[in-house]
């Protein structure tokens, strides 16, 4: 088996992507051992546990711009909206 993939959380959140599109690729043929195939579920899981990460991130990142006086004032983005 495999060692999974480390520092998926450090890697780009288009890197993770897209080679979590290509574990999803290789696991749609079927043609794969079932020990390679439970290798690259795993290495999915943590890039998806990754990814999840990178977006809460970002969004706590992302803020907002509105009319403040004769400017605009930036405030956090609220989930709900």
């Amino acid at each position: 088996m495999t060692k999974p993939r480390k520092g998926a959380a450090k890697t780009g959140f288009e890197t993770n992507m897209k080679r979590l599109e290509k574990i999803v690729e290789e696991l749609e043929k079927g043609d794969i051992e079932l020990e390679k195939s439970l290798d690259l579920y795993e290495q999915g899981a943590k890039l998806i546990e990754a990814c999840r990460k990178q977006l809460t991130e970002a969004e706590t990142r992302v803020e907002k711009l509105r009319p403040a006086g004769d400017g605009l004032e930036a405030e956090p983005l609220d989930p709900g909206e």
